[in-house]
């Protein structure tokens, strides 16, 4: 079976690729007099050129130029302007073999690097275990490991060999990743892992790990008892205590993706390493997931509960906005009745009658009490006729 490739074309394109700016060509390929003094001492134009050119692919990226490969144009006339002769002569340099190869021979003593040999791929493998227990993306792993052999002052392999290592080292931290999550488990963790991939029901083709993974729907009571039935399940599992934490949380947060995308019968036919550490990410995930929704939805059915109460709220003062006014106007009158009666000696409740009768004061009355908001003349006393909603889920969220 081929390998599965862990890089882009365009990633593998670019991976060694020269500069394409003036700035970085000027940057990178800029000759100190040390180099011009080594260049000038090889013999004929050609020579000089060509000596100049590996020069320039040894130093960045850092690779020894193969027969046949031709270097970029930019490239080409960056070194001819400092040279002072014609681009040309490259060509006439890529038919002496020989001396390309003396070149680079010699490249290799002034630069103090060494070229890259199957001692150099094994110790590369075992340097990006870490890095690749962290992360799987092939472009981070290969963009370490040139760094890496650069410090080294060792010459990069082709992109195939950096793509080869990169993909051996994820083959290899992804099983250390797998047998890390699976020690701690006990048979009886094994055993309800399982469980998660059977039938939920009888008659139903649901299995439940396909019904824990459900989102909740609208922000209801029964959305939320549901909920927290799944997180009962999750925590029934008793995985020893932090066990996710036991691998870097980008690779957890893949595996779990990976899974996610899953049917439950293709993670049943996962080797067991594999399946039980597949389903301690998806367990853990799930877990973490389903407490935050579980908060979500009880923020949204109180926000739901209060704009319920802000509603009723505001739908009854305006029913009442007539009456309120009328008896307004009432107490108004028989305000300013008993402010002429104190005025002028006589008595309050001649006063009271002279506006309306004692009988219809009495119920005006008993109407005012019933239009009055509480003191805060706010929502909240709402929120209790809604005790209910709250009451069928609070306790087992609570618990």
């Amino acid at each position: 079976m081929p390998r599965r490739s862990i890089l882009s074309a365009t990633e593998r394109e670019n991976l060694l690729a020269l500069p394409q700016s003036r700035d970085d060509l000027i940057r990178y390929y800029t000759f100190s007099e040390s180099d011009l003094s080594l260049i000038r001492q090889r013999r004929g134009a050609a020579n000089r050129f060509g000596f100049a050119v590996q020069l320039c692919y040894m130093r960045f990226p850092g690779i020894m130029l193969a027969a046949g490969e031709s270097p970029p144009q930019l490239l080409l006339d960056t070194i001819a302007q400092q040279l002072q002769l014609p681009p040309e002569h490259w060509t006439e340099y890529g038919r002496r073999d020989q001396t390309r190869r003396e070149h680079l021979l010699e490249l290799q003593i002034i630069l103090c690097v060494a070229p890259f040999t199957t001692t150099h791929y094994r110790s590369a493998i075992q340097w990006l275990l870490e890095l690749a227990a962290q992360t799987d993306r092939g472009i981070v792993l290969a963009g370490e490991l040139m760094e890496h052999l650069r410090r080294q002052s060792i010459l990069l392999p082709s992109v195939n060999v950096i793509e080869r290592i990169c993909s051996e080292a994820i083959t290899r931290a992804t099983r250390r990743i797998y047998r890390t999550l699976n020690e701690p488990l006990s048979e009886d963790h094994r055993k309800k892992l399982d469980q998660l991939l059977l039938q939920r029901k009888p008659d139903s083709r649901m299995t439940w790990l396909a019904w824990l993974r459900l989102s909740p729907g609208k922000p209801n009571s029964r959305q939320m008892v549901q909920h927290i039935q799944r997180l009962k399940i999750f925590q029934a599992l008793d995985l020893p205590l932090e066990i996710d934490r036991l691998i870097h949380q980008n690779r957890l947060l893949k595996m779990a993706r990976e899974g996610a995308q899953m049917t439950p019968a293709d993670l049943a036919k996962f080797e067991p390493e594999r399946r039980y550490a597949t389903l301690v990410a998806l367990a853990t995930e799930g877990m973490a997931t389903v407490i935050d929704e579980i908060v979500d939805l009880h923020d949204r059915i109180i926000g739901k509960l209060f704009n319920f109460a802000k509603k009723k709220h505001q739908s009854q003062f305006q029913q009442s906005g007539r009456s309120i006014n009328d008896k307004v106007r009432q107490y108004w009158k028989v305000g300013n009745a008993l402010l002429e009666a104190k005025k002028s000696g006589g008595d309050a409740f001649a006063a009271i009658e002279s506006v309306m009768s004692w009988d219809a004061f009495t119920k005006s009355v008993v109407e005012a009490q019933k239009l009055a908001q509480p003191e805060s003349f706010d929502f909240l006393h709402h929120l209790g006729e809604h005790y209910a909603t709250l009451r069928r889920y609070a306790p087992e969220l609570l618990v």
